[in-house]
């Protein structure tokens, strides 16, 4: 994974073919999630995964737990008729060592009402995770989100 490093800046940034494969990653995390597949979804974090929230008094640690956790509230969703959408952006990707990166995004949600109608945005938030090449592949170690306002 080379390093760039941009005219008048100090940051170091991922070089275009990992950020691609960075953002078809996320693409394909959020997918995941969107059509209620918790247990997929959370075997692309690592085994020790972490997930936490601002909002949340403790991070869910493990693939288990996040599974878990994740699946009671797609359920919960699932009964309301809603329909959500996870869409994401400005993606920044520094290295971290050896087949790691660190990135920050923005991730909007947006729900859908049960029969259409206007789409509502639900959740606006900041993410911060720290990826890990393992086997070629991308998994989640860390994850931490924080929702805008609070």
């Amino acid at each position: 994974m080379t390093t760039t490093q941009p005219t008048g800046s100090t940051a170091h940034t991922v070089d275009a073919g990992t950020y691609a494969e960075i953002l078809q990653f996320y693409a394909r995390h959020f997918q995941l999630l969107d059509e209620g597949r918790a247990e997929q979804w959370s075997q692309q974090f690592t085994e020790d995964g972490e997930f936490g929230q601002n909002v949340k008094p403790e991070p869910r640690r493990g693939r288990t737990a996040i599974a878990a956790s994740m699946r009671r509230g797609i359920d919960r969703l699932a009964e309301s008729g809603l329909t959500r959408r996870h869409w994401y952006g400005n993606v920044i990707a520094e290295p971290d060592g050896d087949d790691a990166v660190r990135t920050r995004y923005y991730a909007t949600v947006f729900e859908t009402p049960p029969g259409g109608g206007a789409a509502r945005v639900y959740l606006s938030t900041t993410a911060e995770d720290l990826l890990q090449r393992q086997d070629g592949e991308w998994f989640v170690r860390r994850r931490h989100i924080v929702h805008d306002g609070t």
